[in-house]
């Protein structure tokens, strides 16, 4: 029984994309304990209202799961009656009425969420005139029930269109990386194929010369060695290819990926050689910056500019973001990452705010030419 009662405390009430929020809410639930402050209640009145909160809960919870409209329908209908029942008696029961209120924004279809929050206002104002409610109750109920109705709508397709776009973002980069995989099984098969049936037939040749022929064994076994180096070496530059993108690559990529984030992207890059070294890391840090921009930033607006200043090549990126993604930049791995590469190459970053918007400012500064050595 207690593991049981365990796995229920332990059950994820509330999606984990709500946060903290719905259960900070419940303490609006003070608002009915107002009245007793100057009227002593009834023997009853306190048993009934704690078993209506006991009901209200699970069907509060139960809202966030549901998917099907009947069933979110149901749900702010009993919340919102229980509301009205409770409001001769106790005019903090608006609450009732603004969490019925709130649960429209879990219905999938946006103009039924707002019909929905309608009829919620109608029923309070009907209710309240026919009953003859204290202002007392209606008032907050009509305002606060309309205004947080259609925040917590306006807030709900925002979350789901961010969780869209999320989506598909990580399916292009899924399909990129099966595609990616699929071109380096083309160009290794291609690569190795040859060379190995050579090794194969030149090896199977060589044993067979090894008795009769020694010395036409032995050039067999020298050109096997030199075909292995040689298919070496070309693995390895393969490999180095597949490594290094390059920067005019990833420009365009970040390009893509931004206008799908719907982040306008201005640019500011001058053209002048570097070495590949250099090129790889800056591609590296562009491609972890844009994706720091996609997903922390919620910025509207993004400047790349890459120019030469004496012997470095200098990068900025920067974002009209949120001020404090710095926080959750420095959880993760990538910036760490990122300042590892360009230390090892005697380069610097620096993370600043900008002083113009609240967005973050990133400087790489890496050496292009290598510094001679004093004899």
């Amino acid at each position: 029984m207690s593991a049981k009662l365990q796995s229920i405390l332990s059950f994820p009430w509330v999606p984990s994309r709500y946060g903290k929020a719905p259960y900070f809410w419940l303490l609006s639930f003070v608002i009915m304990g107002w009245k007793y402050l100057y009227v002593k209640p009834g023997s009853t009145e306190l048993p009934l209202l704690l078993a209506c909160i006991l009901v209200f809960l699970p069907i509060y919870f139960y809202s966030f799961w549901q998917t099907a409209s009947w069933r979110i329908y149901a749900s702010i209908t009993l919340i919102c009656t229980m509301g009205i029942v409770w409001a001769p008696y106790n005019y903090g029961s608006s609450t009732f009425c603004i969490f019925a209120a709130t649960m429209c924004s879990r219905l999938p279809d946006s103009k039924r969420a707002y019909m929905c929050l309608l009829s919620i206002g109608l029923v309070i104002g009907i209710a309240s005139y026919l009953m003859d409610l204290t202002t007392m109750f209606w008032v907050p109920a009509l305002i606060f029930s309309i205004a947080s109705g259609a925040g917590a709508i306006i807030g709900e397709r925002l979350t789901r269109s961010n969780e869209s776009l999320l989506k598909k973002q990580e399916e292009v980069e899924y399909l990129a990386a099966l595609a990616e995989r699929e071109r380096i099984a083309r160009d290794l098969h291609d690569l190795l194929g040859h060379t190995l049936s050579v090794i194969t037939l030149k090896a199977e040749l060589a044993g067979k010369l090894q008795e009769r022929n020694p010395a036409a064994c032995k050039k067999e076994i020298n050109d096997i060695e030199h075909t292995a180096r040689q298919a070496l070496a070309e693995v390895r530059a393969a490999v180095i290819g597949y490594r290094a993108t390059g920067l005019g690559h990833e420009l365009e990529s970040a390009k893509n990926a931004l206008d799908a984030a719907q982040v306008n992207l201005i640019t500011d890059v001058k053209q002048f050689t570097m070495p590949h070294a250099v090129e790889n890391v800056l591609a590296l840090a562009l491609r972890e910056a844009v994706t720091n921009i996609i997903r922390h930033a919620q910025a509207s607006q993004c400047q790349i500019s890459l120019s030469m200043e004496k012997t470095n090549a200098i990068m900025k990126i920067s974002d009209n973001g949120i001020a404090d993604q710095t926080k959750m930049l420095l959880k993760g791995s990538g910036l760490k990452g990122m300042n590892e590469r360009v230390q090892a190459l005697g380069g610097n970053l620096q993370i600043s705010s900008r002083t113009d918007t609240s967005g973050l400012q990133i400087d790489i500064s890496l050496p292009v030419h290598e510094k001679k050595e004093k004899p």
